[in-house]
């Protein structure tokens, strides 16, 4: 398709995106806000509500791409990139309608062409040599997002067993949300690292930071859980080397650039 078109097509699509998320809670879609439907599915790897303030961000950060990618003009990242961003608004808005019917199986496949949407993204800007311009309005909207995407997958799939009620295999819940938390430390540090993203990172931070507050709280979980406080903790530090990994590299770089 022409490159002008998707011009075009990416701030409707933006818009369309951040209206239909706005409705979902404004109306609310269904009869049922995003959050309280989340909420009638409790497991333990839930974060603390503040956690989902981060939608703000990131359409904030996305706006910023949009605005950036109609000044650029000819552009062949840019132009590489808003294909799948279309792509991505048009699964956000999808899920959102299918979350909100209930359709929770659905919603994880809706998820995952998400998260491989901006998967595809990021192995573009991974293969880019970026300026600097691209690493602020293009790299850091996509990181950001790519984050918590990352995390939402997870809590999605994870909504989905309890909704069909799984037994885990006779193991328990608290077994698999620490394995599960572990699991996501693991793939989050090492993609932090290999593609020395530290927002990537941060965004990993701030979700298990939330998920760790919720058990913390007196209003969430009181500490009931010391297995999942301790895993949390774990990964909470296995994120920090990371990001300190990818600074210390950055640092190194530049200093033989220096000389």
């Amino acid at each position: 398709m022409n490159t002008k078109i998707f011009k075009i097509l990416t701030p409707l699509a933006y818009i369309a995106m951040v209206v239909v998320n706005f409705l979902a809670n404004a109306l609310p879609i269904a009869g049922r806000n995003t959050g309280a439907i989340s909420n009638s599915y409790p497991n333990l790897f839930a974060p603390a509500g503040y956690a989902f303030s981060i939608w703000g961000l990131i359409y904030a950060l996305l706006a910023v791409y949009v605005i950036y990618q109609f000044k650029k003009g000819k552009n062949e990242l840019v132009s590489k990139v808003n294909g799948l961003f279309v792509l991505t608004s048009l699964f956000n808005i999808w899920w959102i309608l299918v979350w909100h019917n209930d359709w929770i199986w659905l919603s994880v496949i809706i998820m995952l062409g998400l998260l491989f949407s901006l998967l595809k993204i990021s192995k573009i800007l991974k293969s880019t040599i970026l300026s600097k311009s691209e690493k602020w309005f293009v790299r850091l909207p996509f990181s950001v997002y790519l984050g918590w995407i990352t995390v939402a997958t997870i809590a999605n799939i994870t909504v989905f067993l309890v909704s069909i009620n799984w037994n885990g295999f006779g193991l328990s819940e608290v077994f698999w949300t620490v394995l599960i938390l572990i699991v996501g430390a693991i793939i989050g540090s090492l993609r932090t690292i290999q593609n020395h993203n530290v927002p990537y990172g941060l965004v990993l931070v701030w979700a298990y930071g939330a998920i760790l507050y919720k058990h913390l709280s007196p209003t969430g979980f009181a500490k009931s859980y010391p297995e999942i406080i301790f895993a949390a903790l774990l990964c909470l530090l296995a994120f920090i080397i990371s990001i300190e990994i990818v600074i210390f590299k950055k640092k190194k770089h530049e200093q033989i650039r220096a000389n």
